[in-house]
């Protein structure tokens, strides 16, 4: 082992997630992976349920209970899990970034609102930077807690902020409308991903309540205390990606120029930030099929005159920039290393 390196140890690995983590460690020049977790498949190569990593490493599953200190901790666990065991982890690692939706809330009672029980660690909520590096980076590099947004939170949020932040559109409505595909629902079978019932499906699974509201409003009220969103989420027949159709309305007759202005202002430098809007060709509008495999976020736009009506696209991969890629982004500023390290992949056409 290349001591130099950052060790890293990823509690969860046998999910989608937890593969994705993999698949984008082990090229990480900086990275050494040190073990890697799971209850159900101890002993088990880690290839035997990732098999796009056949030949790229010897890592086995282990034990949660065996797991040694390193010197970054990634939990990739199901929501509600993390939190039963955060004092172990913070006895293992000085580091943590968690993926799930355990401390992405200020406040208990808002967890306890979008998911229905008790916060078992209340003291530790507020303690962890809210993980988005297109708006808190500087948080995040001094922070010893991250929390990994939601997939579908981090690319409203990035559609939403610049023009919420300059105060462009109406407080309500904000509508957002989820096109998801199935590995956001994870790697366990159930009734609603079983084949005959998924595919060939456009499902509203979650027309209203979607547990990401909160969220999102909960980031968005920072830069306006009376923004408001309803969030509408739709399965449809693709396996990774989300793409985002947001519907608001402006607070004064804007154009096509004011919109970019206000995004290059807020984004132009964002390595992972792509503004999609053209006026011929196939892919004039963001779409999640040619960011698969990516970290990167698409947004674009488009605005109805007659009706003030901004409609903001986006569009990402949620197991990369909606999860495992966005977590080695904020992993890259926390250690101190370049932000685009080991997330350079531009991803693939056609597919």
């Amino acid at each position: 082992m290349d001591n130099k390196k950052l060790t890293v140890s990823i509690v969860g690995g046998s999910g989608y997630v937890g593969g994705e983590l993999l698949r984008l460690l082990l090229y990480h020049p900086g990275v050494q992976i040190q073990q890697v977790t799971s209850r159900n498949f101890t002993g088990l190569p880690v290839s035997f349920l990732h098999p796009n990593l056949r030949g790229l490493t010897e890592l086995k599953f282990c034990s949660p209970e065996n797991l040694l200190p390193c010197d970054l901790l990634i939990l990739a666990l199901p929501n509600g899990d993390s939190m039963k065991s955060i004092e172990k982890w913070m006895g293992l690692d000085d580091r943590i970034i968690d993926l799930g939706a355990d401390f992405r809330f200020q406040k208990a009672e808002d967890w306890e609102l979008w998911y229905g029980c008790q916060h078992t660690s209340p003291e530790m909520l507020g303690k962890f930077v809210y993980g988005i590096p297109e708006i808190f980076r500087e948080q995040i590099r001094s922070a010893k807690y991250v929390a990994g947004p939601g997939c579908e939170a981090i690319v409203s949020i990035l559609c939403l902020y610049p023009f919420v932040k300059n105060r462009l559109i109406k407080n309500f409505p904000i509508i957002i409308d989820a096109k998801m595909g199935s590995s956001q629902a994870g790697s366990k079978a159930t009734w609603s991903s079983h084949h005959p019932e998924r595919a060939g499906a456009v499902r509203s699974y979650k027309p209203t309540r979607h547990r990401h509201t909160g969220e999102i409003e909960q980031l968005l009220k920072i830069f306006n205390p009376e923004i408001s969103v309803c969030v509408s989420a739709t399965a449809i027949e693709m396996i990774r990606g989300i793409l985002v159709t947001i519907h608001t309305f402006l607070d004064y007759p804007g154009n096509d120029r004011d919109i970019w202005k206000i995004l290059l202002q807020e984004y132009k430098d964002e390595p992972f930030i792509r503004l999609v809007k053209m006026n011929q060709g196939l892919y004039r509008f963001p779409e999640p099929k040619v960011v698969l495999g990516t970290n990167i976020c698409e947004i674009g736009f488009e605005i109805e005159e007659r009706s003030s009506r901004l409609v903001i696209i986006g569009a990402i991969d949620n197991l990369v920039k909606g999860a495992a890629g966005n977590a080695v982004q904020c992993m890259n500023l926390m250690a101190g290393f370049a932000e685009k390290t080991g997330l350079e992949f531009c991803g693939l056409h056609p597919v």
